[in-house]
């Protein structure tokens, strides 16, 4: 018996936004596990040279561009980049975001310019991403996006109402594009995860609220970045061919959406 063709990944080119450290980290490995040829985006070069020097050594091709993904020129450089080194983009993951830098507090107290380098990142920086990727995929008359929003977007979790607010306008984001990209055989999802254990979001708190993670979930344990990795494969494989404008929500069972 073979595989089901439906989910395979062999030989597409991925661009992982953030894809040098955290959850962008693990995706990118997961991805290259599948047998796709990687792209790991981050403003943090030498963090995504690094993710693609393991990949490499594990014999899959990966390159590595520093990307700051709210500004216009960095993004299409992305693309680029890409283009030049496989010929075509077939899956977009826009994974980058401000988050766990970002100080718990009320929304009274939070700078303007705080607000608009958040909606810079997360939204603008979506919206440059998939237009920098738009061409390549109308071209080959395919593609999947695949954007990651927050699961605080159905609970309403307070403190960091910008970083909500963002994620929010992710999920409009991926709606409305999967409309206007439909008919070039591209598709646009939004994945929403819960409070994840990822190395960057454990390094950012405390033990205090990592401790309560876990309350209120159906199934009643932490979430790693390994729970996220199927749900975005999928989402960026065959098998979801004829899934557009949804989002999924990946957290345990904690927001029932």
């Amino acid at each position: 018996m073979t595989a089901d063709r439906r989910f395979d990944l062999s030989g597409r080119t991925v661009i992982v936004t953030g894809g040098g450290k955290g959850i962008g980290k693990v995706y990118c490995q997961a991805f290259a596990g599948a047998g796709a040829r990687v792209v790991a985006a981050d403003i943090d070069g030498e963090a995504a040279e690094a993710v693609a020097r393991d990949i490499l050594a594990e014999g899959v091709d990966a390159i590595a561009v520093a990307t700051d993904i709210s500004e216009p020129e960095s993004v299409h450089a992305m693309a680029e980049a890409a283009l030049a080194r496989f010929g075509a983009i077939d899956v977009l993951v826009n994974n980058a975001s401000l988050m766990s830098a970002l100080p718990r507090r009320s929304w009274l107290e939070i700078p303007v310019e705080e607000w608009d380098r958040v909606m810079a990142v997360n939204l603008r920086g979506v919206f440059l991403c998939c237009r920098a990727v738009f061409p390549a995929m109308r071209e080959q008359g395919r593609g999947k996006i695949v954007n990651i929003s927050s699961n605080r977007v159905w609970a309403g979790t307070p403190n960091r109402l910008h970083y909500t607010a963002s994620k929010a306008g992710v999920i409009g984001l991926t709606r409305a594009l999967a409309r206007e990209v439909g008919a070039f055989g591209i598709t646009v999802n939004a994945v929403t995860p819960g409070l994840t254990f990822s190395d960057t979001q454990l390094a950012s708190s405390s033990n205090e609220h990592l401790s309560k993670a876990a309350e209120g979930r159906a199934l009643g344990r932490p979430q790693y970045p390994d729970d996220l990795v199927g749900t975005v494969m999928f989402l960026s494989s065959p098998a979801s061919d004829f899934i557009t404008g949804q989002t999924i929500n990946v957290d345990g069972g904690k927001e029932m959406h």
